[in-house]
C-alpha cells in the first residue's frame, strides 16, 4: 500500500481540532482542575498529536517511513477516538467528529498492513557525523555493556568502573560540557543530537548500566550552565566531562517527591557554610557518586514554597555496594540505604539521611545569587533528563524488538515459526511504527531545545514515550512465551526496567496534569513542529 502523506497530514489536523476543542472548554472552566482524569487524557492526546505532526516530514522520505509514520497517526488518531467516544460532550465535540478519519483509519490500521510492517528497515536519515556517533556507542554497548548487564540486573552489584571508564574515554560524559571547560559541547543541534543518540544507543544495551549513566552528569551540567557562577563551572564542568566526578541529584523526600515546593530537608547558615539536615531518597547512583547535587531549604518560611530552596553541590567518598555511612571531622554524618527494586538494578537508588553534614559556602550553586534559586535551576536539568528519559525509553524499546524479532524468527508453535503468524507481525509492525516516531520526535524536540526552548515538549515526549515502552516490552515478553517470563531471556530485564521511565524524572500523572495541560492551557495553538 502506497503511503498516503496528504491524508496523513489532513488526518493529524482533524484529530488536533479535537484536542485543541477540549483545551479551549477547559480553559473557559473555573474549576477546570478539579477535571483531573479528562485533563491526564487531553495532556496524553496532545503530546500523541504533537508526535504526530512530526513524524509527517519523517514519511515523505521515502514508503517504508511513509508507511511506518502513516501507521503510528492511525493508531494515535483510533485511540484518540476511544477516549472521546461517551465523552464528546466532555471534549467540546460533536459526536463523529472523527468521522472523516475513517478510510485512513480503515487503510493503515489494516491488519495486514500492520503485519507487513514488521519487516521494513528504513534509513536513520542522519548526516554521516551522528551515524559515526550512533555506531561508535552502539559498538561499545555491544561489546562492553551488554555482557555485563544481565549479571548486574540479576545480582543488583555495582556496574564495573571499566565501563565508566570506557564511556569516560569516548566522552560520554562531556557531551554536554561546553568546550571552553574541557567537553564537547559547541552550543549547537549537535550537543543535543549526540547526547539522545548516544543514550539510545547505551540504552539498548542496558538502561541501569548504560544509558542512565549519563543522566545525572547532563542534569547537574545543566543547573550549573544556567546558574553557576564562573568559578563554579572552571571547577566542576572539567571534572564531569572526564568523570573524575561521578554525579547523583537528591531531590525527593520521602514525604515530597513531585510536590517539590514543599521539602524539609533544610540547609542553614553555619561558619564558612552550611549544614545539611534531614533525608532524601530515590537518589540514584549515590553510592559511587563522589557528588550530589542536593535541593534544599534555606528559607526557614515554608509559606516561600519552591522560593525558599537552593541548590548545593554535595562533596562525599565514593563508595561501593547497598550502604554506606560516613563521617566529617566536625562532627557532620551521611547514611546511605540502597532500595531494592524490581528493575532499573546497577545504579542503585538510596535514601540518605543528613545529620550537619558540612558543605562550603563556595558550593551553593550560584552564590548568593543562588538563593532562592535553586528549584528554577534544578528544573533546567530536569528538562534536559525528560528528553533524555525518552531516549533512553527508545534504546530500551529497540532492544525489546530486536529481542522479539528474533525469538519470533527462531521459535516454531504449530509447525511454523510464531513470526510468520499474522499476530505476531502484527505486533511487531505497530512496535515498529511507535520506535520509529518516538525517534523523530526525540530529534525534533532536541532541535527545539538546542534553540532555547522544549521545554513542554521534553515533558510531552517523556509522557508520550515512556508509557509506550510499557506496551512496546510487555508484547516482546509476551511473543516470548513462558521463557519471557524466565530469567533466561533478556526480555524480562527490559520489561522491568520499561516500568521505571514513568516514574522517574517526573512522574506521568505529574507531568502532565501539572505541568503539559497547565501550559496547554495557558498557552495559544503551538506552531508547527518539524523533525530535522
Amino acid at each position: 500500500m502506497t503511503p498516503d502523506m496528504t491524508a496523513a497530514k489532513s488526518t493529524t489536523a482533524l484529530a488536533k481540532t479535537v484536542v485543541d476543542a477540549a483545551i479551549a472548554r477547559h480553559r473557559e472552566l473555573d474549576d477546570a482542575e478539579q477535571h483531573q482524569v479528562m485533563l491526564y487524557d487531553i495532556a496524553h492526546a496532545a503530546s500523541a498529536i504533537e508526535m504526530c505532526r512530526s513524524v509527517i516530514d519523517d514519511g515523505k522520505k521515502g514508503p517504508a517511513e511513509g508507511a511506518l509514520a502513516c501507521a503510528f497517526i492511525a493508531d494515535v488518531v483510533a485511540e484518540l477516538g476511544a477516549k472521546t467516544i461517551g465523552r464528546e460532550h466532555l471534549w467540546g465535540i460533536e459526536v463523529g467528529a472523527l468521522d472523516s478519519a475513517r478510510e485512513f483509519l480503515i487503510a493503515y490500521r489494516d491488519p495486514e498492513f500492520l503485519a507487513s510492517l514488521a519487516d521494513l528497515d528504513p534509513p536513520s536519515h542522519l548526516d554521516d557525523d551522528f551515524e559515526m556517533v550512533a555506531d561508535t556507542f552502539r559498538r561499545f554497548a555491544d561489546d562492553k555493556v551488554a555482557p555485563a548487564a544481565e549479571h548486574i540486573h540479576r545480582t543488583d552489584s555495582d556496574i564495573p568502573e571499566e565501563l565508566i571508564q570506557g564511556l569516560a574515554e569516548l566522552g560520554c560524559f562531556g557531551l554536554s560540557v561546553p568546550e571552553e571547560y574541557g567537553g564537547f559541547a559547541t552550543g549547537g543541534e549537535s550537543d543535543y543530537f549526540g547526547m539522545v543518540i548516544a543514550t539510545e544507543e547505551l540504552s539498548r544495551a542496558s538502561l541501569g548500566a548504560g544509558g542512565s549513566l549519563i543522566t545525572r552528569p547532563e542534569i547537574l551540567t545543566r543547573a550549573l550552565e544556567r546558574g553557576g557562577t564562573e568559578a563554579q563551572k572552571q571547577k566542576w564542568l572539567p571534572q564531569i566531562a572526564t568523570a573524575e566526578t561521578m554525579c547523583a541529584v537528591a531531590v525527593t523526600e520521602p514525604d515530597y517527591g513531585s510536590d517539590v515546593a514543599q521539602l524539609k530537608v533544610t540547609a542553614t547558615p553555619t561558619r564558612g557554610g552550611w549544614h545539611i539536615n534531614g533525608v532524601k531518597t530515590w537518589c540514584t547512583f549515590a553510592g559511587r557518586a563522589n557528588v550530589m547535587m542536593l535541593l534544599a531549604r534555606t528559607d526557614p518560611d515554608k509559606s516561600k514554597g519552591h522560593r525558599g530552596l537552593s541548590l548545593f553541590i554535595v562533596p562525599k567518598e565514593s563508595t561501593a555496594g547497598h550502604q554506606f555511612e560516613l563521617h566529617q571531622d566536625a562532627g557532620g554524618r551521611m547514611e546511605g540505604r540502597a532500595i531494592p527494586t524490581i528493575g532499573y538494578r546497577g545504579m542503585h537508588s538510596f535514601e540518605v539521611a543528613f545529620e550537619d553534614w558540612f558543605v562550603e559556602a563556595e558550593n551553593l550553586v550560584g552564590g548568593d545569587e543562588g538563593l532562592g534559586r535553586g528549584f528554577y535551576l534544578q528544573m533546567a536539568g530536569f528538562e534536559n533528563g525528560r528528553l533524555q528519559t525518552a531516549a533512553r525509553a527508545v534504546g530500551v524499546m529497540q532492544a525489546a524488538f530486536e529481542a522479539a524479532t528474533t525469538y519470533a524468527a527462531d521459535r516454531k508453535v504449530f509447525g511454523q515459526p510464531i513470526g510468520q503468524y499474522q499476530l505476531t507481525r502484527a505486533k511487531l509492525g505497530r512496535m515498529a511504527a511507535i520506535i520509529r516516531a518516538a525517534r523523530q520526535y526525540n530529534y525534533a524536540v532536541a532541535v527545539m531545545m538546542a534553540k532555547g526552548g522544549g521545554t513542554l515538549e521534553a515533558s510531552m515526549v517523556k509522557a508520550y514515550v515512556c508509557k509506550a515502552a510499557e506496551w512496546v516490552t510487555r508484547e516482546a515478553m509476551q511473543i516470548h512465551g513462558g521463557f519471557g517470563y524466565a530469567e533466561e531471556y533478556p526480555v524480562s530485564r527490559l520489561f522491568v526496567d520499561a516500568r521505571v521511565l514513568s516514574i522517574f524524572e517526573g512522574a506521568d500523572e505529574t507531568l502532565c496534569l501539572k505541568l503539559i495541560i497547565r501550559r496547554l492551557l495557558k498557552a495559544e495553538p503551538a506552531g508547527e513542529v518539524r523533525a530535522p
